[in-house]
């Protein structure tokens, strides 16, 4: 399976550049909306963007995008990046509802002991539980839904996020929603 991004969200335009990188043409901060990769992007000449812009970073023909530059890990982006990402992450993972409910829905054991479920910030056995025998009697329609059923869960969408953001940050072996 090739799982690369299609598309980015702009976390930050510097149109200077970054000193901290040394890199002295226009760079855009983003983040992929499928995978939640976080990218330096260099842009083609005289092209502009604004901050939350959809940028097309796939195979083929860019119409602003000259070159992803490299990958980079969370502790790399500047401060304005950082301070938009939660809102990034978190309007891509409501947009994205169905498959995140689907997740809780499908999700099986990782091993004889682990639950992969188990593997979200704050799940622990008992909650584990939970799911699975309210999934069992009827799958999840939304996070309101698996929010009403499992009591003590908490906001769904939290912990998806803490679960990405973990991620992002190198502190988890086994990727559940990043690449």
């Amino acid at each position: 399976m090739n799982r690369k991004e299609e598309y980015a969200i702009v976390l930050a335009y510097l149109p200077a550049g970054d000193p901290t990188k040394n890199i002295k043409e226009p760079v855009v901060y983003a983040v992929g909306k499928d995978y939640f990769t976080l990218l330096l992007l260099t842009l083609k000449p005289g092209v502009n963007v604004n901050l939350f812009e959809e940028l097309y970073v796939g195979e083929g023909q860019r119409q602003k995008v000259r070159s992803i530059l490299r990958r980079v890990g969370i502790n790399d982006l500047p401060e304005v990046a950082k301070a938009n990402l939660e809102k990034v992450i978190k309007d891509l993972i409501r947009k994205n509802e169905k498959k995140y409910v689907e997740f809780f829905n499908n999700a099986g054991s990782l091993n004889i002991k682990v639950h992969i479920l188990e593997l979200l910030p704050n799940i622990g056995k008992v909650t584990v539980q939970k799911i699975i025998e309210e999934r069992q009697k009827k799958p999840f329609e939304s996070f309101e839904d698996i929010e009403k059923r499992v009591k003590g869960i908490g906001k769904v969408e939290d912990i998806i996020y803490q679960r990405i953001i973990q991620e992002l940050s190198g502190k988890e072996r086994i990727k559940l929603f990043t690449i």
